[in-house]
């Protein structure tokens, strides 16, 4: 789950990381009396989208900029009412890009220096790590291939902790001032307990600054959180945008499904993730393009089933889908009832191509033969994918 920069600047401050003074706005009008209320001299206002790159996006109606500097609570009020309601299109949003319903108005930072830091899940070490940057500002990637030596990594015990001589360690290696250690050290140690506290995968901040007084701030941060702990954390749940996720995972998430929308013309319907990511593989080896990842578990349910198919058939590209089961804890005759039982609750009609292959495989491909439907059958992974790429170029002829 993400949320948007103003939600992870309410998160941080309640772990003592020091941000810019700002609200989040939904209409010019509030824009405005915020920024009044800030009373600095400089403002910045920030579109409200689950996207990097705001600030050198444009707006689908030709105003360009998601992130602005205003002198006055009246420019705030006219900026805001360029962006609210507008689409924003920037290079990670692709070219549909994202409606801005929200801004975030904030004092601005005279800004003297920018730093990247983050700490994130080492999956090879199972433990945090920081990893920290001089180049903040930029995409850590592009650090990464252009400037690979100045990308600092701190491993952190989970155990004892992010310990204080590790963030003295990281504020000289990040060249603060002697004056700024102190409190660089601290934002660290903050920005380590927000990632413990609300069990997150990611805590990014880019930038972190210095500021011409000195100060140092978090002034953009980005949040990935593990959903398998959100059930512990209600007030970070109920932060989730809906508005923001694509239509057909906010359905499939209240299903209990595991979906990605892609941008191919074969559905998958699958259990488990990595037979699921097996399944594109072969797909795409063929000639085919898958047109989603949907894992459907290893114990779903009839009803799961036929609400997956809804899914799938609700995309306009799909020309084939493909099932591939392997029955361990889910049985073969049960999926394959389900199928049965959904493709004629929701009317298919584009071609499917069936494989199962596991526990009670014959039953199942039996209930499939006597069911009546226009069911292709495959014996193997290869053979299905291969059918239902058949399929959907007969489909798209």
């Amino acid at each position: 789950m993400n949320i948007h920069e103003y939600q992870a600047k309410e998160l941080l401050q309640k772990f003592g990381v020091a941000t810019p003074r700002g609200k989040v706005a939904s209409t010019p009008e509030e824009a405005e009396q915020i920024a009044r209320e800030i009373g600095a001299t400089e403002i910045v206002v920030k579109a409200q989208i689950h996207a990097g790159g705001r600030g050198k996006g444009t707006f689908t109606s030709g105003f360009k900029g998601g992130v602005q500097i205003v002198k006055t609570p009246a420019e705030a009020r006219e900026v805001a009412a360029k962006m609210l309601g507008q689409t924003l299109v920037t290079h990670q949003t692709g070219p549909s890009g994202r409606v801005v319903n929200k801004v975030l108005v904030a004092e601005a930072a005279s800004i003297s220096r920018e730093i990247y830091f983050a700490v994130l899940l080492d999956r090879a070490t199972a433990a945090p790590l920081i990893v920290a940057s001089t180049e903040g500002g930029v995409e850590i990637e592009t650090v990464a291939e252009n400037s690979p030596e100045k990308i600092m990594r701190e491993g952190v015990d989970p155990l004892a902790g992010f310990q204080p001589f590790q963030g003295r360690k990281l504020a000289k290696q990040l060249k603060f001032e002697s004056s700024q250690v102190k409190a660089a050290a601290q934002l660290f140690d903050g920005l380590y307990r927000t990632f413990v506290g609300l069990d997150c995968s990611m805590v990014e901040v880019n930038p972190l600054v210095v500021t011409t007084k000195g100060e140092v701030l978090a002034l953009d941060a980005k949040f990935n959180f593990d959903d398998n702990a959100l059930y512990r954390h209600p007030e970070v749940a109920a932060m989730r945008d809906t508005a923001e996720e694509d239509p057909r995972e906010v359905e499939a998430s209240k299903h209990g499904l595991n979906y990605i929308g892609l941008d191919g013309n074969i559905a998958c319907l699958v259990n488990g993730a990595g037979l699921a990511m097996a399944t594109m593989d072969i797909i795409k080896f063929y000639g085919g393009s898958p047109a989603n990842f949907l894992d459907v578990g290893g114990g779903a349910t009839e009803e799961q089933v036929t609400e997956a198919f809804k899914l799938l058939i609700s995309d306009q590209n799909v020309q084939a889908i493909l099932v591939n089961i392997f029955g361990g804890i889910m049985k073969c005759d049960v999926i394959a009832q389900g199928i049965i039982n959904a493709a004629k609750t929701v009317k298919l009609s584009v071609p499917l191509v069936v494989r199962l292959e596991g526990t009670n495989v014959a039953a199942g491909k039996k209930l499939m033969a006597e069911s009546g439907l226009s069911v292709i059958a495959a014996d193997d992974l290869g053979d299905a994918a291969q059918k239902v790429v058949q399929a959907a170029k007969g489909r798209s002829s």
